[in-house]
């Protein structure tokens, strides 16, 4: 099983599908690396470590145009979580790396099946050495924020798509496809005998709390991190709402209290639960697995992308009056507002969501598909 470490909802994933198979009686070894190489050690023993392909980002966030330039050559970048200046390797150099590592390693393996959940490189490696694979994927053809200078590396992607056994999209089928803004015309594409809509890997069985303040779990690599915090924080502090906020920071335990708003350096997945369950409002960046985490406590939210991928889950989730995208703080303060004085209809919509989804078990859905291969 290899992963990208681009965002740790591909990880997350592998984790929960790697577990179910291993108790199933396979034999599973997993390759990524990054910050999901070390949470797959934690949880597993045959764990490869490859070399990470990222992209490009700093306190901004990702650099749209520096992350073009990288591609090819390498780039001076401030690393804030180590306080130093380091140079960025290209990302065509970590791709290589990362290629031979795989082929390296997967030759010794000789595996039956390739499961890979956004590592384009396994992919064409399965595709090479004629290797049955299963694609797990939420994004093919993102048609919001997304470059058209990309479109040439969508078409290569595509064009292993076309090789793997299965796509699984850990989504809910239309009409209520949260990801449906990231995937294009699947018919378009090609591949639509081979796609497979499994629902949710998050375990959407609605559970009630109460809603006593505004929780946004920030993560991501540091500059996504730094983006949203800058942009979050004065806000809740201005409006004086009751808050929590967790920054995604795992080195330090200290909690901070400014005005109405608490500030949790980092949260274990319990404590997250809890937040979350009693939230009347989440703000969040709009990665796809917290998506599903608001449809299961069934809370309104607002949405502040840092990326492509993130801008169509905000506008789908827009679109179903479950949530508002916002782009800066007086986006923010109106979103608040609105979400507010709207709070029977967006907190109906979001439990006609909820009942919808909880119809799909993803997780039980792709054990069973990968089995049957």
């Amino acid at each position: 099983m290899c992963c990208s470490e681009i965002g740790l909802g591909h990880v997350y994933r592998i984790m929960s599908l790697g577990k179910k198979l291993i108790k199933n009686g396979h034999e599973v070894s997993f390759f990524s690396g990054g910050k999901a190489f070390q949470l797959l050690q934690r949880e597993f023993k045959d764990v490869n470590y490859c070399t990470p392909v990222l992209w490009y980002e700093n306190s901004r966030g990702i650099l749209t145009y520096a992350s073009l330039m990288n591609i090819l050559l390498p780039l001076p970048i401030f690393n804030i979580e180590k306080n130093k200046l380091e140079i960025k390797t290209s990302n065509a150099m970590e791709t290589v790396h990362r290629y031979y590592d795989l082929r390296q390693q997967i030759r010794k393996k000789r595996p039956e099946l390739i499961i890979v959940d956004g590592d384009i490189h396994a992919l064409r490696l399965a595709s090479r050495w004629k290797i049955p694979s299963v694609y797990i994927t939420n994004v093919i053809r993102p048609s919001h924020d997304f470059s058209p200078i990309f479109y040439p590396g969508e078409r290569v992607i595509e064009r292993y798509l076309k090789h793997c056994l299965k796509v699984i999209i850990p989504d809910n089928p239309p009409p209520y496809t949260i990801c449906e803004f990231n995937l294009g015309n699947i018919e378009d594409i090609g591949i639509r005998e081979k796609v497979e809509f499994a629902g949710s890997f998050v375990d959407t069985t609605p559970v009630q709390g109460h809603r006593r303040h505004v929780f946004a779990p920030i993560s991501g690599p540091y500059g996504t991190r730094a983006k949203l915090s800058k942009l979050i924080l004065p806000v809740l502090r201005d409006l004086k709402i009751r808050s929590i906020v967790s920054l995604g920071v795992r080195d330090r335990k200290e909690i901070a209290r400014k005005k109405d708003v608490e500030i949790h350096p980092w949260l274990s997945l319990e404590k997250r639960a809890v937040f979350m369950k009693n939230a009347k409002i989440i703000v969040f960046s709009g990665g796809h697995g917290t998506c599903f985490e608001t449809v299961k406590y069934q809370k309104p939210s607002i949405c502040i992308p840092t990326q492509p991928e993130q801008t169509g889950n905000a506008v789908k989730l827009e679109k179903l009056n479950c949530s508002i995208l916002v782009r800066n703080q007086n986006e923010l303060r109106k979103a608040f507002d609105t979400i507010e004085s709207e709070s029977k209809e967006y907190n109906s919509k979001v439990r006609e969501l909820n009942n919808f989804s909880r119809k799909f078990n993803g997780l039980a859905q792709t054990v069973k598909i990968i089995e049957s291969l």
